[in-house]
């Protein structure tokens, strides 16, 4: 194998690798704040984040289902081949999701817990460009 064979096989690989981890990552995050948003009393949740006693508990428990969808949509529509589209739109959410984050918590002053937020949006961002352009991944053939 020449070595611009081999150059250029490396970042493909490396991409869906990147991406593969990037999105367990993110179905991690996702999913865990999902469920403690949705399975905490409020104000226990409060304590952990102020915001949630601030706001009705229909909201918070809203923004776990989202979280949860967007972690569950991140992951397992790639995994089983199964409407893989569906990752491509869940990471978009996601990103979408994070860029409201980054407003609210702005808003209220507290700029000091963003950063987790620019870095789910990198790799949401991350992902959404990767499986929608680099590395799609093929529907199963049943």
């Amino acid at each position: 194998m020449s070595t611009t064979a081999f150059e250029t096989a490396s970042p493909g690989r490396a991409i869906r690798i990147g991406l593969w981890v990037a999105q367990a990552l993110l179905f991690f995050v996702f999913t865990a704040a999902g469920l403690v948003k949705l399975l905490t009393p409020i104000p226990e949740l409060a304590a952990m984040m102020p915001w949630a006693g601030q706001y009705s508990a229909t909201f918070v428990r809203f923004i776990g289902l989202v979280d949860l969808a967007g972690g569950i949509g991140i992951l397992l529509p790639a995994l089983t081949r199964v409407l893989p589209r569906l990752t491509v739109l869940a990471a978009l959410g996601c990103s979408m999701l994070q860029v409201l984050a980054l407003v609210f918590h702005i808003s209220r002053g507290e700029a000091p817990v963003t950063p987790l937020n620019v870095v789910l949006l990198a790799l949401s961002l991350f992902v959404l460009w990767g499986r929608d352009r680099k590395a799609p991944i093929a529907p199963r053939q049943f």
